[in-house]
């Protein structure tokens, strides 16, 4: 079976500089043929998690559509998701609407992972590394006639939640024109455990659907990309509240046009507009809360590739970013703690980016590449005045919310971060089969909005906000620092696709200054139990460092009359820890390696695979993070094309183990049930039968 591997920063900035022609020549697209990288089919499944999954990315766990994507250590927002180009702000106190959920698998033609050290001309306002997912995918014909080009249906079914998906996709084009729609819809009911037990709220319902328009001449392409999701529900097991409804419509026109001189000009501007809810759907997690947000995203990315000589390549651009967020709770009606007054967390939040990058490729001979970048970033943010449900006492002891209400209302909030991001890297090709790359970046994130401007203190509130899925509550801090991150990596590879062996051994260690991270204010517990303690945190700044290893590996093994077999193999070690006290940082992914076997006959293509996750006994304090222990997961499928139909058929978690996912969070649906277990780990899915049918026509 083929697979995409994770991409080089070079390799990637490599490709970017490819001229259109390359990459959307008439017909099917052209392939590029670039060292480490592997084409495969774009739309094989609607689940973008499991795509990214083979990248080498781990998710924290949230919601059905919504977990967290994690790259060496960093989660949330330290990594940014850019979707066709665009990156989205944070939309939700709990980010339940993360980017990747605006976009479903088979929606997407490309995607790449770029953990660590990242070119400045693809993002900034990250520290953790970039994902970059592409929908836009023109193809045109040699007619001069709009026609009919291809499309196609596909179902797939899993037992263990009972999950029914449907996706769909048309083409029509000419040598000028291409027109595009895609379109996903997935109900899912909470799955089962490895012992046969519900995981509470781990529903969910969710549809996405694109429309792509581009036009071409010569020289010049312009392309037009429509889109809209809508989640009616969402179960989150490890947060308080559950999403109700999420609704996002947005826009983004792209332009490109090579220049008479040589190289080209892009041009892009994006708008997206979200309406969130949260409350509660299912008896699995009931409550009568509600909250809501609204947000709107404009962007624009102006881009040049100019050549200097033949073996250098200048790419110099200037992005803008406005975010803008209202954040919510409607008074609940007959309630004398959440009422009579609306509860004001976030209102008028802005978050403005203004950067500017200039970024150098050199070719300085066959055995030396260079990549070197500076970005210049002005980050601003600032929220209006707040208040909170009501001003009464509390059982005799005066209203937290109303005190911290008043003290950030009297606060100047408006703050501005100048960020500057340096990377350098360089290549060195010993020979056709083996290089070298080393690289260093500088990188910067501001604090998003939540984690400067959510004030409430009491318990209730506190618990509001937080994406960490712990059971805690957090405070924002109006004079958080941005996080500085400065980080040395290696890359040793040896192979390319066209040989039978490929190894690549990546080290990596970054320094993070003014790290956010959270302190202990207070604690609170609801119940009677000393294991349903939980922490209030704030916000705050400190010195980190993590490091790790990532190692893989493929091999052609045998190839006879009863197929090919490849061996597939990978491990990736993860540290991180507080400088002042050497404590852990929260939610690292243990030790974990998978080892796969994929047999190919003809065109019958199945893969066996086991995955390794070692015991997690390095625990954030802080948090109160659970230990989980070591687990082995077996998976296997099966996939068989047969002329216009593909035919698939797998079970995950084989032997049906019991485990829990290192960065699953706390349980907290299971804890409101039955508070005596305290706040026990989520646990991961048992076995499940999946068949997929897919017809092209």
């Amino acid at each position: 079976m083929s697979s995409t591997h994770r991409l080089s920063s070079l390799t990637l900035a490599i490709i970017g500089l490819l001229p259109t022609s390359a990459l959307a020549g008439p017909g099917a697209l052209e392939e590029v043929e670039v060292i480490g990288q592997r084409t495969t089919n774009a739309h094989e499944t609607s689940n973008t998690q499991s795509r990214l999954q083979q990248e080498g990315v781990t998710f924290s766990a949230a919601g059905g559509v919504s977990a967290l994507p994690m790259l060496n250590g960093f989660g949330a927002d330290r990594v940014k998701v850019l979707v066709d180009g665009a990156g989205s702000g944070v939309a939700c106190a709990n980010q339940m609407n993360p980017p990747l959920s605006y976009v479903s698998g088979n929606q997407i033609a490309t995607l790449s992972v770029m953990a660590g050290i990242t070119p400045v001309s693809i993002a900034g306002d990250n520290i953790g590394g970039v994902i970059s997912v592409n929908a836009i995918d023109p193809r045109y014909t040699d007619s001069e006639s709009l026609a009919w080009q291809s499309g196609y249906v596909a179902t797939e079914y899993r037992s263990v939640n009972d999950a029914r998906q449907l996706s769909a996709g048309a083409r029509a084009a000419s040598n000028s024109l291409s027109l595009a729609y895609s379109g996903a819809f997935v109900d899912a009911e909470s799955y089962d455990d490895g012992k046969g037990n519900p995981v509470l709220d781990t529903l969910y319902r969710t549809q996405n659907h694109s429309l792509v328009v581009a036009a071409r001449d010569e020289h010049q392409q312009l392309a037009v990309k429509l889109s809209h999701q809508y989640i009616p529900f969402q179960g989150f097991p490890n947060q308080y509240m559950d999403m109700t409804s999420n609704r996002s419509t947005g826009a983004t026109l792209q332009y490109r046009r090579d220049l008479e001189a040589g190289g080209a000009f892009e041009g892009q501007l994006n708008g997206r507009r979200v309406t969130h809810e949260m409350g509660f759907f299912t008896e699995e997690k009931p409550g009568t809360m509600l909250m809501n947000t609204d947000a709107d995203e404009v962007s624009y990315k102006l881009q040049w590739q100019l050549p200097l000589a033949d073996q250098h390549t200048l790419i110099a651009g200037h992005e803008y970013h406005n975010d803008r967020l209202n954040d919510w709770w409607p008074a609940v009606e007959g309630s004398m703690m959440m009422g009579p007054n609306d509860y004001r967390n976030i209102i008028n939040g802005q978050r403005k980016r203004l950067a500017a990058y200039a970024e150098l490729r050199s070719q300085v001979s066959q055995y030396w590449t260079f990549l070197g970048g500076v970005r210049v970033e002005d980050v601003t943010t600032n929220a209006g005045e707040v208040q909170a449900y009501n001003s009464r006492p509390m059982m005799g002891v005066p209203n937290a919310d109303h005190g911290a209400a008043q003290a950030f209302n009297a606060e100047a909030r408006k703050r501005s971060d100048t960020n500057v991001d340096v990377m350098l890297l360089a290549r060195y090709h010993w020979n056709e089969l083996q290089q070298l790359e080393l690289g260093y970046a500088r990188k910067n994130r501001s604090p998003n909005l939540y984690e400067r401007y959510s004030w409430g203190r009491s318990t209730m509130a506190a618990t509001m906000v937080g994406w960490f899925g712990d059971g805690n509550g957090y405070v924002g801090q109006i004079d958080l620092q941005p996080e500085t991150a400065q980080t040395l990596s290696a890359t040793y590879a040896l192979g390319t696709d066209k040989t039978p062996s490929q190894v690549s051994i990546t080290p990596y260690y970054t320094q993070v200054q003014d790290y956010i991270d959270a302190e202990v204010i207070d604690t609170f517990n609801r119940t009677d139990d000393p294991h349903g303690q939980r922490n209030l945190l704030q916000f705050t700044n400190l010195n980190a460092t993590l490091y790790g290893l990532d190692i893989d590996v493929r091999l052609q093994l045998e190839e006879y009359e009863y197929g090919a077999l490849d061996l597939e193999a990978s491990l990736d070690y993860r540290h991180g820890e507080r400088d002042a006290s050497d404590e852990p940082l929260y939610q690292l992914q243990p030790l974990r390696g998978v080892l796969a076997l994929e047999h190919t006959l003809g065109d019958w293509q199945n893969r066996l695979e086991i995955e390794w996750v070692g015991e997690k006994d390095r625990k954030d304090p802080r948090r109160l993070e659970n230990a989980t222990d070591h687990y082995t997961l077996v998976n296997v499928s099966s996939r068989y094309p047969w002329k216009a139909l593909t035919l698939s058929l797998g079970i995950d978690n084989l032997l049906d183990e019991y485990y829990e996912p290192p960065l699953g969070g706390v349980n907290i649906a299971a804890f409101k049930s039955s508070q005596s277990n305290g706040f026990a780990p989520v646990a991961g899915p048992g076995r499940s039968l999946s068949v997929g049918a897919r017809y092209e026509f």
